[in-house]
């Protein structure tokens, strides 16, 4: 077979309905959305979940757990391999990071964790640091400062 031989097979490539088109087609005049009615009208129809009127079921089931939204602090995660694009003494703080582009937003500060390998001697200034990422950064011959 060529390429220029290649073609869908047979019964697999269907027309679309064309609706509207006369009442010969079976699909003229209301288009196959009856008489009247909220679904015959443009942008008609129910939201997502809407059952009626009846108690939907995301209204009928009990919250569950905690949520700590409001106090919650949001730590902006670093991993250490990727704190290696730094060159050897550097002091590593939350705005250099963010000029690095290794960080977007730092709202609560920065959490240094320990996945992958450091190479580099650096000074790392965060507000956390995993037992694993402080002793990687501290056997590499730098520092961890909690910030």
């Amino acid at each position: 077979m060529k390429l220029f031989e290649l073609q869908p097979a047979p019964g697999s490539k269907k027309a679309p309905k064309r609706k509207g088109r006369g009442h010969g087609t079976g699909n003229g005049k209301t288009a196959g959305r009856g008489h009247k009615g909220q679904n015959a009208r443009a942008g008609g129809g129910v939201r997502p979940g809407f059952e009626g009127g009846q108690m939907p079921l995301y209204r009928r089931i009990p919250k569950r757990g905690f949520n700590n939204k409001l106090f919650a602090k949001v730590y902006a995660e670093v991993n250490v391999s990727a704190l290696n694009v730094f060159e050897d003494g550097a002091v590593v703080t939350p705005e250099v990071l963010i000029e690095k582009g290794l960080v977007k937003k730092v709202v609560d500060g920065v959490a240094i964790l320990g996945n992958g390998e450091l190479n580099k001697k650096l000074t790392v200034k965060a507000a956390r640091f995993t037992k694993t990422a402080s002793a990687k950064i501290e056997a590499a011959g730098g520092k961890a400062e909690v910030i």
